[in-house]
């Protein structure tokens, strides 16, 4: 008596494959948020504003040290095209300074949340550095891009990294170990913790406020 193996074989074979595309079909995320597309980053040398009110007072404006880039990001899902935004927008900031202590390369960094950002049109994310901070982390009463030793971004949408961009040094920099993170004692500000919050205003992405 003859028995059916090559039926049986095809059958099994065909089932694998059923289970095997159900499977990749489960194990793909449901929305894959598309790259971010980061330009250049632009240093600027930018002096206090002198704003003129009822009353003057008499102080040479000094220089506050700005990092921008222009972000681009494209919409994923039926949701973010109808709506033409993204709720959120995380930009992770990341500065390196030669250590004033004389040991190595201190970083600075800083988390951005920025809301209402429109798809497919590029808006601007930016960081600071006060005069004072510059004149204690490197010792000069004028500190500029020349005093920076490396500069980069991540860009994230619902926890997922879509884009980044570094200067100076090679892409992620920041997660070399052996750096030390002295944001507590060098901050960097965004835009709206500076005497610049109500200048460029459309050019730059709200940033949400703290509650």
């Amino acid at each position: 008596m003859k028995h059916p193996i090559r039926p049986l074989r095809r059958s099994a074979l065909a089932a694998i494959a059923v289970a095997s595309a159900a499977l990749a079909f489960i194990a793909a995320p449901a929305h894959a948020q598309g790259k971010a597309d980061v330009g250049n980053l632009t240093f600027d040398d930018i002096p206090s504003p002198d704003v003129q009110t009822g009353k003057s007072k008499s102080f040479k404006p000094k220089d506050w040290l700005e990092v921008e880039a222009g972000i681009k990001i494209p919409a994923t899902n039926a949701e973010q095209k109808k709506a033409g935004f993204i709720d959120q927008v995380t930009v992770k900031w990341y500065v390196a300074f030669k250590n004033p202590d004389g040991k190595g390369f201190v970083k600075l960094s800083k988390t951005i949340n920025h809301i209402n950002v429109p798809i497919e049109e590029e808006i601007f994310s930016s960081v600071y550095m006060s005069p004072s901070m510059l004149k204690r982390v490197t010792g000069k009463d004028k500190a500029g891009k020349g005093d920076v030793e490396a500069v980069g971004l991540e860009v994230l949408v619902n926890g997922e990294k879509v884009g980044l961009a570094a200067q100076k040094k090679p892409e992620k920099w920041w997660e070399a170990g052996s750096l030390s993170d002295q944001s507590d004692k060098f901050p960097l500000l965004n835009k709206d913790e500076t005497p610049f919050a109500m200048l460029w205003w459309d050019r730059y992405a709200e940033i949400q406020k703290e509650r």
